[in-house]
């Protein structure tokens, strides 16, 4: 390990017989405190690696600035990119037009009207083919003339195709008919620019989005890859769906 003896210090792993670690265990310990690796051999054969102590939440803070720096740094990552960091990662991320953004957590309000409308819609698609499912839940929207699709997590979607489209894993690969996004200050942008447009050109037929603090809830029917209805309601009228004919909701049922 001449490197380490001379002062210059590699980071790639450093392979060293038990008598040296034996007659240098202060010295090696040190190295391997400043984000080094040492490989310990017996009998000339590879036995104990010696590595940096990382705890759940260093490593957790480690791949959160990692993922800043995607976000943050102006870059833009391919899909598979994308799904790499994505299964190495604990964070809630999203994939919009080859970017990472990241997800904070929601508001109680923004909680209790999605759980209001999980109920509602829970109760109407008794002994449909539909379902409903909520955040944190993967879809991927392939939109119309892009290679790669965005991977979103809707607030709530209502999907008619999870038997056919659910792989191996699990994971539904479908497209939903109906989404739901309830807007924070953070999201809202987004939610009215970008994911409207994704989910109009990926094949959605029905996008909702909620209003916490004007207590409204705007209503959008795709047709063709295009907007095709589109409707605002308040708090005290009743939301009529644009694909789903007799689904009626009190407005009053989903602001608390």
């Amino acid at each position: 390990m001449g490197d380490m003896k001379g002062g210059n210090k590699s980071k790639a792993n450093d392979i060293i017989t038990a008598t040296e670690l034996k007659n240098n265990l202060g010295m090696y310990l040190d190295y391997v405190i400043e984000d080094n690796e040492v490989i310990i051999t017996k009998n000339g054969k590879k036995a104990v690696r010696l590595t940096p102590y990382i705890t759940d939440a260093d490593r957790y803070f480690l791949m959160k600035e990692k993922t800043l720096d995607y976000q943050y740094g102006g870059k833009k990552v391919s899909y598979e990119e994308f799904m790499e960091i994505y299964e190495k990662s604990d964070l809630r991320m999203e994939f919009i037009n080859g970017e990472i953004v990241l997800l904070s957590s929601p508001s109680t309000t923004h909680q209790e009207i999605s759980g209001n409308l999980h109920v509602e819609f829970r109760e109407y698609l008794k002994g449909k083919p539909c379902k409903v499912f909520y955040a944190p839940f993967d879809v991927h929207f392939r939109k119309e003339g892009f290679k790669d699709p965005d991977v979103m997590q809707p607030d709530l979607i209502v999907a008619c195709d999870v038997a056919e489209t659910t792989n191996e894993k699990g994971r539904y690969m479908g497209t939903p008919l109906l989404v739901v996004e309830i807007l924070s200050p953070s999201t809202r942008s987004k939610d009215m620019v970008d994911k409207l447009n994704t989910f109009m050109i990926s094949g959605v037929r029905e996008y909702w989005l909620v209003d916490p603090d004007q207590e409204t809830i705007l209503v959008y029917g795709f047709k063709d890859l295009d907007i095709d209805h589109f409707m605002t309601y308040r708090k005290q009228e009743n939301v009529r769906s644009y694909w789903f004919s007799d689904l009626e909701i009190a407005g009053a049922v989903v602001f608390p």
